[in-house]
């Protein structure tokens, strides 16, 4: 049985005006994704500022969004490191919060061997009972999972269960996916290739968008699933020049801003983050009115 399928929001970490982190906001928002009908929660990971957050607050913002979520849908939580035993630490204490799997992104700055990444992943799959999903995003870690790789993984551990596809290359995920011979959770991680991801197996995304557009990120993926493609297709090209703007700077600076901006008071960004760049900022709002949400 997937971990989820549809659309999980990868979902932002609230902060007070003194940058502490805003458990109380964290939860207004979790509501709202719920009631927007979001498919699972994905907590501290790269939208959430996770690699600025300390292990303490780390911990407890994933303890805070499993209590808040209360079973209803589930909860991912990022645990990713560029340390073996630092991942392990975070993955151990995510599954004693009762979390319901863990993101788990490819080592960064390191740049490990696919030897490497093999043992890394082993070992983190050895020291939990969840479910794991690899997250694969060259672009931020300089760290490539290659589809022999992924295969490997998941024919030696059976709780590496999934991918977090985020390359923006068709042709790896379609390997992937044949060497995985369909042994493989696959989700985007781009919201800009849902569907053509969805056409190669895919089950769903885990989605920067799914933080200001709830309603159609789920739509998008459950047209797609249910057969009707062409409404899937039409969704995922309405949806690009929203996505474009939320990219127009590094994620999560453009993604907090549009929250701010429709009145969700999600609060400034950690150092080395900064805020967004005016004259992005209006190509930001000019997407968000056209796109319905302001």
């Amino acid at each position: 049985m997937a971990i989820f399928t549809g659309a999980g929001v990868a979902i932002v970490t609230p902060m007070k005006d003194n940058e502490e982190v805003n458990y109380d906001k964290l939860g207004e928002l979790i509501e709202e994704q719920i009631a927007g009908g979001t498919d699972a929660i994905v907590i501290v990971g790269t939208t959430g500022e996770g690699s600025t957050l300390t292990m303490e607050e780390h911990s407890k913002c994933i303890k805070a969004a499993v209590e808040f979520t209360k079973k209803r849908i589930p909860v991912v939580a990022g645990t990713g490191s560029n340390c073996t035993k630092t991942a392990i630490q975070l993955t151990e204490e995510a599954e004693s919060f009762g979390a319901d799997a863990a993101l788990v992104v490819t080592p960064y700055y390191n740049k490990a061997t696919q030897e490497g990444l093999i043992k890394h992943y082993s070992m983190i799959a050895d020291s939990t009972k969840m479910p794991l999903i690899l997250y694969n995003v060259p672009g931020r870690t300089g760290t490539n999972i290659q589809p022999q790789t992924v295969a490997t993984l998941t024919k030696t551990k059976k709780n590496i269960v999934g991918i977090k596809d985020a390359t923006g290359n068709l042709a790896q995920t379609a390997e992937t996916m044949r060497l995985c011979d369909g042994n493989l959770e696959l989700y985007s991680g781009e919201d800009g290739l849902v569907v053509p991801i969805l056409s190669l197996g895919g089950i769903g995304v885990i989605s920067v968008v799914s933080n200001v557009a709830p309603k159609q990120t789920h739509n998008m993926v459950l047209d797609y699933l249910t057969g009707d493609t062409k409404k899937a297709l039409e969704a995922q090209l309405k949806v690009l020049p929203l996505v474009d703007a939320l990219f127009s700077e590094v994620n999560p600076i453009p993604v907090k801003k549009a929250l701010n901006l429709m009145g969700k008071n999600v609060g400034p960004l950690r150092a080395p983050l900064c805020e967004m760049q005016p004259e992005n900022v209006a190509r930001l709002e000019k997407a968000m009115k056209e796109f319905g949400i302001l």
